[in-house]
């Protein structure tokens, strides 16, 4: 094996490590909720309502 093909198979090998600790982060459920929890504010209503409406 030449210093070509190790160095190919590290750059590989280490792109996929990154790719899997990304993939662990933003799917661990504490990251989830954080991130759950913006889309539904939507619907919360900013104002509350009063007497007229």
């Amino acid at each position: 094996m030449g210093l070509a093909e190790i160095l190919y198979l590290g750059v590989t090998f280490a792109m996929l490590v990154i790719f899997a600790v990304i993939v662990f982060r933003t799917f661990r459920k504490d990251r989830k909720e954080k991130y759950e929890k913006p889309k539904y504010r939507i619907f919360d209503d900013d104002q509350p309502k009063g007497k007229g409406e």
